[in-house]
C-alpha cells in the first residue's frame, strides 16, 4: 500500500464541524488510547468482538506501527477545548496481492455525522492509488449502520461458498468468539471498477 505517511485532508461532518483525516503517526499512541476510552461499550464490542478497554503492548504496537506498505491507518481528529483529538479511525491491511481487509471505529459522540463514510472514502482512495483491486470486511448483517451502510457505499455481500479460505477462517473465528454466524456477513468492494460514492 503506497500511501504517504503525510496524508492529510480537511473535511466537514454533517453538522458542519471540521475534521482532519490524516495518516496515523507513532506519536498518536496516547490520543488513540484516549479515544478508545471515550468509545462506548457497544461500539467497542462491534469493532473488537469483546469489550476492550485496554490493550497489551503487543496490540498497541500492531495498531500504531503502520508502514503504509502492507498496513495503513488513518485517524480523524476534531477540535475539542482548543485541542485536536482523535475521534475515529480506519485501517487497511493487505491480505494477499491486490486485496486488503478494512475496519473502522468512530467514537459515540461523532457517530451519525458521516465520519465513517469519510474515513472509508479516503481509505479506498489510498487503496486504489496503491493498485488494490478489492477491500473486504466482516460486519453485522442486521444493524442499519453496518451491512446497509456498507452496501450503500458499493460493498456486496460475499456468499459463503464464494469466500476465500482466509475469509471463511475469519468468519469461523468470529463464531468461536460467540458471534452468531447468521447475524454476520462478509462484504467486498471492488475498487478498480467502482465509480461514485467512494
Amino acid at each position: 500500500m503506497s500511501a504517504p505517511g503525510s496524508y492529510s485532508v480537511t473535511e466537514r461532518l454533517r453538522d458542519g464541524r471540521e475534521v482532519e483525516i490524516r495518516a496515523l503517526q507513532p506519536d498518536d499512541r496516547d490520543d488513540m488510547l484516549a479515544a478508545v476510552g471515550r468509545t462506548g461499550t457497544q461500539s467497542l464490542q462491534r469493532r473488537f468482538f469483546v469489550v476492550k478497554r485496554g490493550f497489551s503492548e503487543k496490540e498497541i504496537a500492531f495498531f500504531i506501527n503502520v508502514d503504509f506498505v502492507n498496513h495503513g491507518a488513518l485517524v480523524a481528529l476534531a477540535e475539542e477545548d482548543k485541542c485536536k483529538v482523535i475521534i475515529g479511525g480506519g485501517r487497511c491491511i493487505i491480505t494477499e496481492p491486490g486485496k486488503a481487509e478494512i475496519a473502522f471505529v468512530v467514537i459515540d459522540d461523532y457517530q451519525g455525522q458521516g465520519l465513517g463514510t469519510l474515513l472509508m472514502r479516503h481509505l479506498a482512495l489510498i487503496a486504489r492509488k496503491a493498485g488494490l483491486k478489492e477491500v473486504t470486511l466482516t460486519t453485522f448483517r442486521e444493524l442499519a449502520f453496518n451491512r446497509h451502510f456498507y452496501a450503500s457505499a458499493g460493498f456486496v455481500e460475499i456468499a459463503r461458498n464464494d469466500m476465500s479460505e482466509r475469509m471463511a477462517g475469519i468468519m469461523a473465528r468470529e463464531a468461536d468468539w460467540g458471534l452468531d454466524p447468521t447475524k454476520r456477513c462478509a462484504m467486498a468492494l471492488r475498487l478498480q471498477t467502482r465509480r461514485g460514492a467512494i
